[in-house]
């Protein structure tokens, strides 16, 4: 049933005589938003379009972030679908936008799902970091990192990565971990922080008391 759905809106994204064949995208995402987010890389895929979907969905987003109305405006139940199509077929076309970002706004104004926006962009930013190969790590450390400790700790990360990947390094701090690091690259989770023993220990010593 997913899958029927999903081709539906392939066909109602896409502008090309092939939409009723899908294109996987190179990662799954589950739910509503990722349901529309698969249409929507399916489409933009044979529409030759992938970079400027995302392009225009990130530029989308930052003005949603930016403009409280119009948020409210995406968001209000009450206001009328049509209305909603109708203002955001005039603003794509202000701003010159895909027919295939053009066609997801407005299915997802007729189908009254614009409060799923945000999701719906995540979902397929996600999508395409993977489909640059691009692997997600996160490092968390107790104190900040040094050029020459970052290069280092890129090196070693990059020994994790398969052929074409791209690593994608983000360094951030909590001094709670009192030493060491917690590291997560792509869907691994390596946790060597003092904090974390700290926290083992006094699990087991409550434990046997």
């Amino acid at each position: 049933m997913a899958a029927m759905k999903t081709n539906m809106l392939v066909r109602s994204l896409s502008t090309s005589s092939a939409a009723c064949q899908m294109v996987k995208p190179p990662v799954q995402v589950f739910g509503l938003e990722g349901r529309y987010a698969s249409a929507l890389y399916s489409a933009a895929s044979k529409n030759k379009t992938l970079d400027a979907v995302e392009k225009e969905l990130v530029q989308f987003q930052k003005s949603v972030k930016a403009d409280p109305k119009l948020k409210e405006f995406l968001i209000n139940p009450t206001l009328k679908r049509n209305l909603k199509v109708d203002a955001l077929k005039h603003l794509g076309t202000k701003i010159n936008w895909s027919a295939t970002t053009s066609n997801l706004f407005g299915l997802m104004a007729e189908n009254g799902r614009l409060n799923k926006m945000e999701g719906v962009v995540n979902a397929f930013k996600i999508m395409m970091s993977a489909h640059r190969g691009e692997v997600t790590c996160e490092v968390t450390t107790a104190k900040p990192l040094d050029p020459a400790q970052k290069q280092a700790l890129e090196a070693a990360l990059k020994k994790f990565l398969k052929g074409n990947e791209v690593l994608q390094l983000t360094a951030k701090v909590d001094p709670s971990l009192m030493g060491g690091m917690v590291v997560s690259i792509g869907d691994k989770y390596v946790d060597m922080s003092v904090a974390s023993k700290v926290k083992k220990y006094t699990e087991l010593i409550s434990a046997a008391v």
